[in-house]
């Protein structure tokens, strides 16, 4: 007898409940076309009670295959409840391929006990199901997880001391460290954030509840931003106060001992659970995504990486059937040993600007970085300057702050979007490159080396960088902004991380790198004082000059085939 038959052998029986997934997961499924036929068809356990490390009940719901047999489970932790879309998306849909789902409520949601506390409970909460995992008759002690967003963050705080059933991650849109989703150099992501307190607070309750909060919130958001002082704004449009927001909103250093212990970045650096990562170019947490996979990879950890055309949303939405094949086959793999649905490569990128999907080894694929400099005819070269001159200057008025526009955002508003508009703004500068004579194909991490004065000392500044069609269109492909400090006139230097393609500009159109002094409700527009964003009343305009040794670094590569 082995000892995967012993084991089976000395497990309680187990009768499965006649319950059924609830209607409105079952009509929203019938819905859903270019999935995986159905295997199985599904029971349910509702409203089992999970005792967390300190006792508070947990509330779970149990999907399973009506099928006689042993199969691996999954388990599916999150804060915005366990119904509609959840319940179809991972109880079911996983069910029916052969997969036990445990969909549970953190603490303090969803009819959860406890007091929901940002991220500091989600640790001992997973250990605490997994050890009630082990006394159920159904577990054979393979242990998979999966979910998108928060729903990755409660993965990585599992395996930060991994129990030894755990054999594979699926971490779709996944966030690992909450200071980063919150702030950018110091720099509140407000609207991200906003959306954030909504979703935390609201999402739990219902598809109604949640609705009307996040149309209140759209509807309030312009007098939010603008408040003064912006914390008190918050309350109105999300109807109560909400504690660890206050915490985050008022907490904007990351070396603060608040954000002790929020990252679990150092999940990661261990080599035993294989990890499937999946984001989108415009998704609010792609940069999150490959900071994880750059060091799964430096462990040695087996990794597999999808960066698809998506927002944070829309991975979950026209993204969806591409996103739940690749987590199903890569947890068939490790947890059925069935490896018939992987890719042939570790990675597989979308390219933008022609709409084809890529295979590589790994990522970044290592191309050398190409050096665009401006100048004062607002061109932008390879031809490096004689010196560092003032090619530039713009001034920026917090009264009047640049607008965001598209990007990666959590809201509907994200992605790529026609900037022809918000760069007739005299506070947006923008650089031009000539017309391309073939295709150039720029892939990895785009950043901007700036060379810039103020006359007040307290700036931040935007970069993006935009393709430009024969007709004029200018799209947004990435950006970034960081916070500045100048002293006297004298120019300082600031680094502007601008994320990370795979683009494909076509031959006939043109590079653009765009520089402002923000992107409001983006994030918090910079009073220009000196004084945090957050208590500021005050505002000060700012008038920025960029310098012609600024450059704008590319990884670029030569143009070759897409699939």
């Amino acid at each position: 007898m082995t000892s995967a038959t012993h084991e089976a052998a000395s497990r309680p029986t187990w009768t499965p409940p006649n319950g059924k997934p609830p209607l409105s997961a079952r009509m929203l499924r019938a819905t859903w076309r270019r999935l995986p036929a159905k295997q199985h068809e599904v029971g349910r356990e509702p409203g089992l009670v999970v005792p967390a490390a300190d006792g508070s009940p947990l509330v779970t719901d149990h999907y399973f295959p009506r099928t006689p047999g042993d199969f691996p489970t999954l388990l599916v932790r999150s804060p915005y409840g366990r119904g509609v879309p959840w319940s179809p998306m991972y109880g079911m849909l996983f069910a029916e391929q052969g997969f036990h789902v445990v969909l549970q409520s953190c603490r303090g949601t969803g009819g959860s006990g406890g007091r929901f506390d940002l991220w500091r409970n989600e640790a001992a909460d997973g250990h605490a199901t997994v050890a009630w995992l082990r006394d159920q008759p159904w577990f054979d002690g393979r242990l998979g997880t999966v979910g998108p967003s928060y729903l990755g963050y409660t993965q990585w705080a599992l395996a930060l001391d991994p129990p030894p059933e755990l054999k594979a991650m699926a971490v779709q849109v996944g966030l690992h460290d909450p200071y980063a989703l919150f702030h950018a150099d110091g720099v509140l992501r407000l609207e991200n954030t906003l959306l954030v307190g909504v979703g935390m607070t609201y999402q739990h309750q219902g598809v109604a509840a949640f609705a009307r909060a996040t149309l209140r919130l759209q509807r309030r958001l312009r007098d939010l931003a603008t408040a003064r002082p912006l914390r008190s704004g918050y309350v109105s449009a999300l109807a109560e106060e909400v504690p660890w927001l206050d915490d985050v909103l008022t907490h904007p250093d990351a070396d603060d001992p608040y954000w002790r212990g929020a990252s679990t970045a150092e999940a990661a650096e261990r080599p035993t659970v294989p990890v499937s990562l999946i984001t989108g170019w415009h998704d609010a947490l792609v940069d999150q995504t490959f900071e994880q996979y750059a060091r799964l990879r430096q462990a040695g950890c087996e990794t597999a990486l999808l960066v698809g055309p998506w927002t944070h949303t829309s991975a979950l939405q026209q993204g969806w059937p591409q996103v739940f094949a690749e987590s199903l086959a890569w947890l068939r793999a490790h947890l059925r040993d069935d490896r018939s649905g992987l890719r042939p490569t570790p990675v597989r990128v979308h390219m933008g600007g022609e709409d084809a999907w890529r295979d590589l080894d790994a990522w970044p694929p290592a191309p050398s970085a190409t050096r665009w400099f401006p100048t004062p005819d607002r061109h932008l070269t390879r031809q490096p300057p004689t010196g560092s001159v003032p090619v530039a200057s713009f001034s920026y008025d917090p009264a009047d702050p640049t607008p965001s526009l598209g990007g990666p955002l959590l809201s509907h508003t994200a992605g790529p979007r026609d900037n022809a508009a918000l760069e007739t703004r005299k506070d947006v500068m923008t650089f031009t490159g000539p017309p391309l004579a073939e295709p150039l194909d720029v892939l990895g991490s785009v950043s901007a080396k700036l060379s810039i004065s103020t006359d007040t000392g307290h700036p931040d500044v935007f970069a993006r960088l935009c393709d430009v069609d024969a007709q004029g269109r200018s799209t947004n492909v990435c950006d970034g902004l960081a916070r500045v400090r100048t002293a006297g006139k004298e120019p300082a230097e600031v680094t502007v991380e601008m994320s990370s393609t795979a683009y494909r500009f076509a031959a006939g159109h043109r590079l653009r790198w765009q520089i402002s002094g923000g992107a409001h409700p983006r994030f918090a527009r910079n009073p220009g004082t000196g004084e945090s964003p957050i208590d500021a009343t005050a505002l000060t305009p700012v008038e920025i000059t960029l310098y012609a040794d600024s450059v704008l670094l590319l990884p670029e590569r030569n143009a070759g085939p897409a699939a």
